[in-house]
């Protein structure tokens, strides 16, 4: 039907994006996410490499137009929605590639919290291991949270800790592709200034902060909370800005990407886990 305010959709979307990213920071305790990020660096940056250039060669192979390809990658490599609502901004990511990218990753999302304990049961998967498997294969944290709780309390403990010591891979791609984004804006003279990503420090500062003062914890649980609240709200407006038209003109390809993407990371990752190439310590 059209949205009559896409000027106020567009500039509160601008505002709140980076604010809930920030919020999101006062839910990590960054003493146990390095305790496990340490364990699995290695898997870890390597399998973010691989499932990003997997997700480059797709979206260039699927003729994925625009930036939508990329946050795919993105939301599929480290963990859905909140590496897309991290990297859109700092990539000038347009509203309908946003909308697009977040409606594929939360599809598939919802489809693996429901699916993947009843895989993991009939791969005959142990606890650790489908903590392990959920992590890696499933994009949102909250997901993944879901799947472990339905499969057990230590697939529960390892799929959280494992998932949020590789949400925080956001940090550093941030960076680099602000790092991009700056060199491709020095090329053309008449390019748009860069926007400096100030939400991921303050992302940092937060979750510093959170773990570092204890008293500083429960509070930081509600501004959490509320920050998933304000990401909502956020989603809703970026979604008030995708219109039929845009629609149109992204057409089936996105999903198409996103879908092969997932099933080639989520094969993978089972098989490694059963073969025991990837363990948890």
């Amino acid at each position: 039907m059209g949205n009559p305010a896409q000027a106020f959709t567009r500039q509160w979307t601008h505002r709140l994006l980076p604010l809930a990213v920030v919020g999101l920071g006062a839910d990590m305790n960054l003493k146990a996410v390095a305790r496990a990020g340490l364990h699995g660096l290695g898997y870890t940056a390597l399998s973010i490499v691989l499932v990003l250039a997997l997700g480059w060669w797709l979206a260039r192979w699927m003729k994925v137009a625009g930036d939508t390809g990329l946050l795919i990658s993105v939301g599929t490599a480290i963990c859905g929605g909140s590496a897309i609502a991290a990297v859109a901004p700092v990539l000038r990511a347009k509203e309908h590639e946003i909308s697009v990218a977040l409606a594929t990753v939360f599809l598939l999302n919802a489809v693996a919290l429901v699916i993947f304990p009843p895989l993991g049961h009939a791969a005959r998967l142990g606890q650790e291991a489908f903590g392990l498997w959920s992590a890696l294969a499933i994009h949102d944290t909250s997901s993944v949270v879901g799947a472990g709780l339905a499969y057990g309390p230590r697939a529960l403990e390892v799929a959280t800790t494992v998932k949020l010591a590789r949400a925080l891979w956001i940090v550093p791609l941030t960076m680099a592709i602000g790092w991009w984004v700056a060199r491709q804006a020095t090329v053309s003279a008449d390019a748009p200034p860069v926007k400096k990503p100030w939400f991921i420090a303050g992302f940092l500062v937060v979750a510093a902060l959170v773990t570092f003062a204890p008293a500083l914890q429960a509070p930081g649980h509600l501004v959490a909370v509320a920050a998933r609240r304000l990401l909502v709200l956020t989603l809703f407006l970026i979604g008030a800005g995708l219109g039929r038209e845009a629609l149109r003109s992204v057409g089936l390809r996105p999903f198409l990407q996103g879908l092969v993407l997932w099933l080639i990371v989520g094969a993978l990752g089972l098989g490694a886990v059963k073969a025991g190439l990837l363990t948890v310590g």
